[in-house]
């Protein structure tokens, strides 16, 4: 499992949401060996507070062997930003690996 370092801006139920990044986020070691240096820098934001809707940011940048990946995405929750932030890390390194 790669240091996942967390940035919490005015959030909620944090403990909850830095276990799920990290649950969700194992399905990405597929694609780096055991030697690998990986860092995992995640934020979270509440980028809207006043509104409804798509107020919930996760972004990441995911670091391996010193290439970057990022990822963002704007939701209804925390939870499906980040299940879509996984995702999008998923494609990048899938490139990468292809």
């Amino acid at each position: 499992m790669p240091t996942i370092n967390f940035r919490l801006n005015d959030v909620d139920h944090a403990t909850e949401l830095q276990d799920l990044v990290e649950r969700k986020f194992t399905a990405l070691e597929k694609y780096w060996s055991e030697e690998a240096s990986v860092q995992c820098d995640v934020e979270f934001a509440k980028v809207a507070p006043q509104q409804n809707g798509e107020v919930h940011q996760v972004q990441a940048n995911l670091t391996v062997n010193g290439t970057l990946y990022r990822g963002v995405a704007t939701m209804e929750s925390f939870e499906h930003a980040i299940d879509e932030v996984r995702d999008e890390l998923d494609k990048e390194l899938r490139r990468a690996k292809d």
